[in-house]
């Protein structure tokens, strides 16, 4: 199945760090959306640099799937763009935010709480379980997959609870985390997923390409039934009133 994705990125540590544009000389929206046209996807990236951070009515309009990066500049984004962002995933449009795109303006507008976690760098082991095997995001992966060196992410972690929880991660340190979440928001889904610390080489790893291959899948927008909004006639006939 062929989606069209948007990978968005806010392209400030590639910028800014050598080490991370070494890491991803095309960017982490490249490295993405390289993985992503393999697997047969229509994808563009839009970066916060760009006018209206590439994320225009246009732009979204014609976006099956948001897959959403960033870290540092969660608050550079205009809230004009992130409610556009909302609204489109209203409307039906599917949304994957990774790794701090938990804390994004989007997602946490559209989770209504903090989404705050706890957190430790280090270069941790993290082991990332399969909870619900019969979700299609799980397609194609074993029991579990380990990322070799992370940033730990701990529970509590102030989301509401989950349509579906696809992956709990266990990290080195001792802590878990619910590391692959769903839910629905109007007629759009959502998947956050916890991996992707540019300090390390994350998205080149081969499990994590299939997660998002298979979250774009899951969250593009299907047809589903008629809807319509405000003031409306009755079906049956009501007489006089």
């Amino acid at each position: 199945m062929s989606v069209r994705v948007t990978v968005w990125n806010e392209n400030v540590h590639e910028r800014e760090e050598p080490s991370v544009a070494k890491r991803y000389p095309e960017g982490i929206h490249g490295a993405i959306a390289s993985s992503l046209e393999a697997d047969g996807h229509s994808v563009v990236t839009a970066t916060l640099q760009d006018s209206e951070h590439g994320l225009t009515e246009s732009v979204l309009a014609e976006t099956d799937v948001l897959v959403w990066w960033s870290h540092c500049a969660n608050d550079a984004v205009r809230d004009d763009v992130a409610t556009r962002v909302v609204d489109a995933v209203h409307d039906g449009m599917g949304f994957v935010p990774l790794h701090s795109g938990k804390n994004s303006k989007p997602f946490t507008r559209l989770m209504g709480t903090t989404c705050n976690i706890k957190y430790r760098h280090g270069g941790e082991t993290e082991r990332v379980w399969v909870a619900d095997p019969g979700h299609p995001i799980a397609d194609g992966l074993d029991e579990y997959f380990e990322i070799p060196a992370t940033e730990m992410y701990g529970e509590p972690y102030d989301v509401p609870e989950p349509d579906r929880t696809v992956f709990i991660s266990w990290f080195e340190g001792g802590e878990v985390f619910r590391s692959g979440v769903c839910y629905r928001r109007g007629r759009g889904r959502i998947f956050a997923f916890r991996p992707g610390h540019e300090e390390y080489p994350i998205f080149h790893q081969p499990e994590v390409q299939r997660v998002i291959d298979n979250a774009v899948v899951w969250a593009a927008p299907n047809e589903g039934g008629t809807v319509n909004w405000g003031n409306t006639e009755p079906v049956e006939p009501l007489g006089e009133r």
